[in-house]
C-alpha cells in the first residue's frame, strides 16, 4: 500500500469516526429527550431516529448515483451539510415541544448517514482489490473514536442547555462542520487501483440480474438482519434501562461499551477474513449475537445491559463487515452504484422499521420479549449462510 493510500484511508476513518459519532448522539439523545419532554409522545420515542432511517433509504439512491457522477468528495461533503441543517432541525423541534419538527430533522439527517454508510465502499475504491476487506475494516474502526467521542459529548452536553439534550444538537451540527472540513484533504481516485476506464463505463447487468445471484442476496439478508437486530436492541436499550430504574447515565455508559462492541473488531476483522475467509466470519458474528441476547434475556441489572449490548456489538461487527465484503465481490465496476445503493436501501428500510418498532414494542411488551425477536431473526440469517455454503460445497453436475 503506497503513502497516499495509507493517508486517504486515515483520514477517511477519522470522517468516519466523527461521521458515525454524530450518529451515535443521535441515538443516544433523541429517545431520552423525546421521553423527557414529550411524555405525552412516549411511545413515539425513537421515531425521529426511525425517520431518519428512513431518510437513509431515501437517499440512498440519490446519494450513490450523485457520487458516480460527480465524485466522491462533492457527495461526501454535500452529506455533511445536510447534516448541519438535519440537527439544526431536530434542537429546533426540542425547543419547540414539536415531535413532528424534529422528524423532519432525522429525515434530513438520514443523508448525513446515508453518506457516512458509503465511506466503507469509497474505502474499497481507495486500494488494490485483494485489500478491500482490509480498507473497510481499517476505515470501520474509526468507529471505535465514535464510541469515545459520541457517548462522551452527550455526557458533556445534555444538561448544558434548556431543555435537556438541546446541547447535543448543537455539538453534532460541530461535528458535520468538522468532517466538511476533512473531506476537502482527501483525494479519491477517479478509477479505482488496478481498473480501466473501460472497466468503469462498460456493460451493466439489470438490477434484478445483479440482486438474484445467490451471494448478493445472502450477503444483502445478512447485513439486514444485523443491522436491523442491532439497532432495534440498541434504540430500545435507553428506554429499557431507564425503565428498570436506572439512571440515564447508565444509558449512555451502555451506548458507549455496544458503540466499542461494534467497532474496535474492527482493528482485526479484516485479518481474520483474510485468513479465515468471509463466511466463517459472518456465521461467528451470527453465533455471537445469540450469545449477546442470552444475558438480556437472563436479568435486567446494569452488568447484564452491558454485556448484552456489547456482545451484540461485537455481532455486529463480524456479520456486517463480511457482508460488505462479500457483497462487493458480486458487482462489475460499472455497476456499482446501483449495487451499493439497493444494497444500502433494503438494509437502512430494515433498521427503520426496527427503531420505529423497538419503542412501541418496548413500551407494550417489555425488554424481553424485543430479545426473543431479535433471537429469531439471527437464526434466519444463520440458516440463509448455511444455505450458501451447501450451494458452494455442492459438486458441478458430470
Amino acid at each position: 500500500m503506497t503513502s497516499p493510500m495509507r493517508r486517504n484511508l486515515l483520514l477517511l476513518a477519522t470522517c468516519q469516526a466523527l461521521g458515525q459519532a454524530a450518529n451515535t448522539m443521535m441515538f443516544a439523545a433523541t429517545a431520552l429527550s423525546v421521553a423527557t419532554f414529550l411524555p405525552q409522545h412516549r411511545e413515539l420515542a425513537t421515531l425521529p431516529v426511525t425517520m431518519q432511517h428512513l431518510g437513509v433509504m431515501l437517499a440512498v439512491f440519490p446519494t450513490a448515483l450523485l457520487m458516480q457522477r460527480m465524485g466522491r468528495g462533492f457527495g461526501f461533503r454535500l452529506g455533511s451539510l445536510t447534516g448541519v441543517v438535519g440537527a439544526t432541525i431536530c434542537g429546533l423541534g426540542l425547543v419547540m415541544g414539536s415531535i413532528a419538527v424534529m422528524c423532519l430533522g432525522g429525515l434530513i439527517q438520514g443523508y448525513a448517514v446515508a453518506s457516512v454508510q458509503m465511506y466503507r465502499f469509497a474505502a474499497v475504491e481507495l486500494v488494490p482489490g485483494h485489500m478491500r476487506a482490509k480498507a473497510i475494516s481499517w476505515v470501520t474502526a474509526g468507529g471505535i473514536a465514535a464510541g469515545i467521542i459520541g457517548p462522551s459529548v452527550v455526557r458533556l452536553t445534555y444538561d448544558t442547555l434548556v431543555p435537556l439534550y438541546l446541547g447535543t444538537y448543537v455539538a453534532m451540527m460541530s461535528v458535520h462542520v468538522i468532517v466538511f472540513a476533512v473531506m476537502w484533504l482527501i483525494r479519491f481516485p477517479a478509477i479505482q487501483p488496478g481498473e480501466t476506464k473501460a472497466s468503469t463505463t462498460g456493460e451493466q447487468r439489470p438490477l434484478w440480474q445483479i440482486a438474484t445471484q445467490p451471494q448478493y442476496a445472502v450477503a444483502v439478508m445478512t447485513a439486514m438482519i444485523a443491522f436491523g437486530t442491532m439497532s432495534f436492541l440498541m434504540s430500545a436499550s435507553p428506554l429499557a434501562i431507564v425503565a428498570c430504574g436506572l439512571p440515564q447515565t447508565e444509558a449512555h455508559f451502555v451506548i458507549f461499551v455496544h458503540v466499542m462492541g461494534m467497532f474496535v473488531p474492527s482493528l482485526f476483522t479484516g485479518n481474520l477474513i483474510h485468513r479465515y475467509g468471509t463466511m466463517p466470519i459472518m456465521t461467528a458474528g451470527g453465533a455471537i449475537l445469540i450469545l449477546g441476547i442470552v444475558p438480556a434475556l437472563m436479568g435486567v441489572t446494569e452488568w447484564h445491559f452491558r454485556i448484552s449490548l456489547t456482545l451484540v456489538g461485537l455481532g455486529w461487527n463480524f456479520m456486517f463487515i463480511g457482508a460488505t465484503t462479500l457483497v462487493t465481490t458480486t458487482y462489475r465496476a460499472a455497476e456499482r452504484g446501483k449495487a451499493q445503493a439497493l444494497n444500502d436501501f433494503l438494509i437502512f428500510g430494515t433498521t427503520a422499521i426496527a427503531s420505529f418498532l423497538a419503542g412501541y414494542l418496548e413500551e407494550k411488551l417489555g425488554w424481553a420479549s424485543i430479545n426473543w425477536i431479535g433471537l429469531v431473526m439471527v437464526v434466519l440469517a444463520l440458516a440463509g449462510l448455511a444455505w450458501l455454503n451447501l450451494g458452494r460445497r455442492k459438486p458441478a453436475p458430470a
